[in-house]
């Protein structure tokens, strides 16, 4: 059973403070020039003397990129200067529960496979992540349509809930134990009353995204792996990719999309390899010596990217690899939006069959 605590804003903020002195620490801040009907939030350092702001819904960009760079050296060569990797403590404030499960599927591919990524595993081992319920949800949230609520249950280190002024702050982990055991000597208990209305403002606010998401007849979880499937001959991926520009803005806002490409270079004399992100919507994804590209038209490269998320991982991990965060939607300059396409390819099977 986890622990669960109530505390005052003033007390949750000294703990952050004193927290943040031994840790770097980032935190939730208003993206400018965002209308006020719906505001975006960035990562930002919590320094000393910020205000802390509660994030309502989920952060701008995915928890990913605390976990692995969108560039970053991993190797020297004949080098007399070994790396310095730093494994000082970050602490993450703000994520919602969509990028909490995220990292079921970051963690799969760099702590599961035949080898183990160091780099990720050293800073997995050093991240705290202070998650949040959702209070609100933006326009493209589709978490409860894949059957994840917008409060994390399992994953998180520690997570805070606004209630009456304050905030119930859980412990999810070891991590999060600790971190109360150094800076939290003057937390109390939460009694049943304030358990209570926690689950009460989390069920009103679930009530509220099933109707948002009723009239847009997303596909259910279950029917995903099939769609995929069944749905590979279909025109919908020609149809959809005609917005298509390229640019994988998809991709690397993705919470769960881990591609990456490993380059060499020469630097002062030293041979060093380098590692970056990669889209597999990026032309050049799948080519591979000689020319050879088994992907070579967007068409391709957009079905590839759907047969990932919705076939590959449900036989390897038992869940497709989409949050239902909605990033995607948002940043895609093309409007393809993630749930027109599965629409579509429901609508078109069931006209088959």
């Amino acid at each position: 059973m986890h622990k669960i605590f109530y505390l005052e804003k003033s007390r949750l903020f000294s703990f952050l403070e004193d927290a943040r002195k031994e840790n770097r620490m980032f935190y939730p801040v208003i993206k400018e020039g965002v209308p006020d009907k719906e505001k975006d939030y960035l990562y930002a350092d919590f320094l000393p003397g910020s205000d802390f702001i509660f994030n309502p819904y989920r952060m701008v960009e995915p928890v990913k990129a605390f976990l692995t760079y969108s560039l970053e050296k991993v190797a020297s060569y004949f080098g007399k200067d070994k790396e310095v990797i730093d494994t000082g403590k970050t602490i993450v404030l703000g994520a919602k529960n969509c990028d909490i499960t995220s990292l079921k599927i970051q963690d799969f591919v760099f702590l599961e496979g035949v080898e183990t990524d160091s780099l990720y595993r050293i800073k997995r081992e050093n991240t705290i992540f202070i998650s949040g319920d959702c209070t609100a949800f933006k326009e493209t949230c589709f978490c409860a349509a894949l059957n994840i609520m917008p409060y994390p249950e399992l994953g998180f280190d520690l997570n805070m809930s606004p209630l009456n002024g304050g905030y119930i702050l859980e412990i999810g982990s070891d991590k999060g134990s600790e971190l109360v055991k150094q800076f939290g000597a003057n937390f109390k208990e939460a009694d049943d009353s304030q358990i209570s209305l926690r689950k009460k403002n989390r069920d009103d606010l679930v009530k509220k995204i099933e109707k948002h998401l009723l009239p847009q007849n997303i596909p259910v979880p279950g029917s995903l792996q099939k769609l995929a499937r069944e749905g590979y001959n279909l025109d919908t991926w020609k149809q959809f990719m005609l917005t298509c520009v390229e640019c994988g803005g998809c991709n690397l806002v993705c919470n769960t999309c881990h591609c990456f490409l490993l380059a060499d270079a020469k630097e002062s004399g030293i041979n060093s390899k380098t590692k970056f992100w990669d889209s597999c919507q990026y032309t050049n994804f799948s080519r591979v010596a000689g020319g050879a590209n088994p992907l070579k038209t967007r068409t391709q490269r957009l079905r590839n990217r759907f047969l990932k998320k919705f076939d590959f991982f449900v036989d390897n991990l038992k869940m497709p690899a989409c949050c239902g965060c909605g990033r995607c939607i948002e940043v895609c300059p093309g409007k393809i939006d993630i749930r027109e396409v599965l629409k579509d390819l429901a609508s078109k099977l069931s006209v088959v069959k």
